[in-house]
């Protein structure tokens, strides 16, 4: 008997285990079938240290009056949660039911999380954002591309990657952040109500941050139009005292720094992790950055870059 297998009987919840599909983790996800009980069991023994937040920022979520799923019980030492179970319907499988409904309820839920009391999280400073940005160099060209970059490109990469920081610590930036709010992390439960999950990494950061990991998910493209007015009734739903131009630049500039560390967190993730089902995900996340990038002239030696290595491979 594993060691998971004995804490479900220990809480009198026994019954067969179904493999779910993990996420980008190490944690791994089963759904408990018993005629007694019913639930979701999160086994994070390979990241420990990743239950504690997990089990105060649900509470944090609570209280701010953001749907999230119900922890019934949990064993710290071991790594196990056992969860309510919401189904198996996210977000990415409902949107075109109704795209305008769902969006905005999401950004709704964008505006409650900005609520939760932020007190002891990690910040999301310039020193993270640049660790961040540089998982591109690293997985992504050398790694995951096999290039080897000279001296004046390195440069280069690192002004930009600077540049970019700068336009992000720029916008409002010390409201709780997700950190990955997309249509992946949003589960559709009963009622037609969204439920957040996967939000154990939190940290105070920028208040566009999750605003693009939504609108510009790199598993789901909306059309620019769409994107921009919602990005713009999110800013006025918090008020944001920001002309249009203003607010779209802090928006892309953040979706810059994400969708560039996604570059390298996807190739990490093929080659480390052995999930190479990520890789598929990657001409969405270049095709953000080049679109993007394209807008502004400071940033047209790395775009120039992405592109002329990317168009090489593809």
């Amino acid at each position: 008997m594993s060691k998971l297998e004995a804490w479900l009987e220990s809480i009198d919840c026994e019954g067969e285990l179904e493999a779910l599909t993990a996420d980008a983790s190490f944690r791994k996800y089963y759904r408990l079938k018993s005629t007694m009980h019913s639930g979701i069991v999160m086994d994070a023994s390979a990241q420990k240290e990743s239950l504690e937040p997990f089990i105060e920022l649900e509470h944090r979520l609570h209280e701010a009056g953001v749907r999230v799923a119900k922890i019934f019980t949990y064993n710290k030492k071991e790594g196990f949660v056992f969860l309510e179970d919401l189904g198996d319907t996210h977000l990415i499988d409902i949107v075109n039911e109704d795209f305008e409904l769902f969006y905005h309820k999401a950004i709704d839920i964008i505006v409650k999380m900005q609520n939760v009391e932020t007190e002891g999280l990690p910040l999301y400073n310039a020193p993270f954002l640049h660790f961040e940005m540089d998982l591109m160099q690293e997985w992504y060209l050398e790694k995951h591309l096999g290039l080897t970059l000279d001296d004046e490109t390195v440069q280069m990469i690192d002004a930009t990657l600077e540049n970019i920081v700068k336009e992000v610590l720029a916008q409002p930036h010390d409201v709780f952040v997700h950190r990955d709010f997309h249509s992946k992390n949003i589960m559709f439960g009963c009622s037609e109500e969204l439920v957040v999950i996967d939000y154990q990494d939190a940290r105070i950061g920028p208040v566009t941050y999750d605003l693009v990991s939504l609108l510009r998910d790199v598993y789901i493209e909306f059309h620019p139009r769409d994107v921009e007015r919602l990005a713009l009734s999110f800013r006025d739903q918090k008020g944001l005292d920001v002309d249009d131009e203003t607010f779209m630049r802090w928006f892309d500039f953040m979706g810059l720094q994400r969708h560039i560390k996604i570059l390298g967190i996807f190739a990490r993730l093929n080659l480390r992790d052995g999930k190479e089902g990520y890789l598929e995900h990657i001409p969405l996340t270049m095709k953000y950055i080049v679109e993007i990038g394209n807008k502004y002239d400071e940033l047209h030696d790395l775009i120039q870059l992405l592109k002329t290595v990317y168009n090489k491979v593809k």
